[in-house]
C-alpha cells in the first residue's frame, strides 16, 4: 500500500490534513501524481453528510488532473509523464447494458464513486484532495497537451455534466440554447454550447455578470427577477439546461421552450419542482435530467476543448484554503471554480 498526504474530512466540521492509503499498483492500474483537484459543490454536500451518511474519514475531489507516474503491466493506453484526469467515477460493473453501450455513469449495478464508494476490494474510495490516486486504466483520461493541468481539471465534472446534455440534444449551427444560472456549471454550458455554434443565451437572476456572460461566449443575458424576461423570450429555444440547485419556477421556464424544445436540469434542487403537465403537453416538449458522461463522451469532451482552447476560467488555491474556499462556494464567490494545487498539501 502507499501512503499518501491528503485533506479530507473526519466529520462535518472543517477539513483536516491527513493521510490516505492507496493500493498497489496491478497490472491494469495506472499510479497518477495529482497536480490539481477542483472543488465541486457535491464534494461539500458529500462531507457535511447533506446527501446521507458519510464515511468519515473521507477525502473528497473528482476534479483531477495530474501525470502518469508508474503504470501496470498490462497498460497499453498510457505512459509515465502522460498528462491524465480523473472524474467522478472509477469503476463499474463493466458487464450490464449500460456499461456495454459506453454508459458507465448509468450502470446498473451501480458506478464506482472516485470518492465514498464501496470499491471492489471492499475499500472505501478516497478522491482527489491528495497527492496520488490509483485508478485501472479504463477510467483515466487523456488530457490534451493544449490543456493547462489547473484549467483541465474542472472539466472532468462541470465540462462533461454540461457537454453531454448539449450533445445528446445536436447543439450546433441554427439551434438556440439557453444556461439557467452561471456559475460552475453555467459558465461552462456557454463556453461549450457557443464553441459548437449554436446561438447562446444566459438566464441569471439578476444582469450582474451580464459582461462575463457576454465574454465567455453567450449572446444574450436575462434576468430571471423581471417578469418582462419570460414574456419577451418565450417560445424561443430549442434547448434550456438548468444548472441551478434552487427553486425555480418550473412552467415559466418551460414556456421558453420552441416546438420540439427540451428542458434538462443537471442541478440538483433540495426541494421537488412542481409543474402543469400542460406545459409539457403544448408544443411537444421534452423535459428531462442527465447526469456526467460516460468514459468515451468525457474523452471526447477533452478533446474537444483541447481543439478549440476551452478551460474553466479558475482561482487556484493551496490546500490551507479549502475551508474558506468551501464557503464562498456556499456564498457562490467565485470565478468560476476553486482548484487546489496539491503540491501544497
Amino acid at each position: 500500500m502507499l501512503t499518501v498526504k491528503a485533506y479530507g474530512a473526519t466529520s462535518t466540521g472543517p477539513l483536516v490534513p491527513l493521510t490516505v492509503e492507496r493500493r498497489d499498483v496491478g497490472p491494469q492500474d495506472v499510479l497518477i501524481e495529482i497536480k490539481y483537484a477542483g472543488i465541486c459543490h457535491s464534494d461539500i454536500h458529500k462531507v457535511k453528510g447533506e446527501w446521507g451518511p458519510c464515511p468519515y474519514p473521507l477525502t473528497v475531489g473528482h476534479e483531477i488532473a495530474g501525470v502518469v507516474a508508474e503504470v501496470g503491466s498490462e497498460v497499453t493506453k498510457f505512459k509515465v509523464g502522460d498528462h491524465v484526469g480523473v472524474g467522478c467515477m472509477v469503476n463499474s460493473c463493466g458487464e450490464c447494458d449500460r456499461c456495454r453501450e459506453g454508459l458507465e455513469q448509468y450502470c446498473e449495478n451501480g458506478n464506482v464513486g472516485t470518492y465514498g464508494s464501496v470499491d471492489r476490494d471492499g475499500t472505501i474510495t478516497q478522491g482527489g484532495y491528495s497527492t496520488h490516486i490509483v485508478v485501472v486504466e479504463s477510467f483515466v483520461l487523456r488530457i490534451p497537451d493544449a490543456l493547462p493541468l489547473d484549467q483541465a481539471a474542472p472539466l472532468l465534472c462541470a465540462g462533461i455534466t454540461m457537454y453531454s446534455p448539449l450533445r445528446r440534444f445536436d447543439t450546433g449551427p441554427g439551434k438556440k440554447v439557453a444556461i439557467v444560472g452561471l456559475g460552475g456549471l453555467g459558465h461552462m454550458g456557454v463556453k461549450l454550447a457557443a464553441a459548437m455554434g449554436a446561438e447562446v443565451s444566459v438566464i441569471s437572476q439578476s444582469l450582474k455578470k451580464q459582461e462575463e456572460g457576454l465574454r465567455l461566449g453567450a449572446k444574450h443575458y436575462y434576468a430571471s427577477s423581471d417578469p418582462e424576461t419570460f414574456k419577451e423570450v418565450r417560445g424561443q429555444f430549442d434547448l434550456i439546461v438548468n444548472t441551478v440547485s434552487a427553486h425555480i419556477e418550473l412552467d415559466q421556464y418551460l414556456g421558453l421552450l420552441a416546438f420540439d424544445g427540451a428542458f434538462v436540469d443537471v442541478g440538483l434542487p433540495a426541494e421537488p419542482l412542481d409543474f402543469r403537465l400542460f406545459s409539457l403537453l403544448r408544443n411537444r416538449r421534452t423535459m428531462t435530467g442527465s447526469s456526467i458522461g460516460g468514459i468515451a463522451e468525457t474523452q471526447e469532451m477533452l478533446d474537444f476543448c483541447g481543439e478549440h482552447g476551452i478551460g474553466s476560467d479558475i482561482e487556484v488555491i493551496p490546500a490551507d484554503y479549502i475551508n474558506e474556499a468551501y464557503e464562498r462556494v456556499i456564498a457562490s464567490d467565485v470565478r468560476y471554480r476553486f482548484v487546489i494545487d496539491t503540491a501544497t498539501l
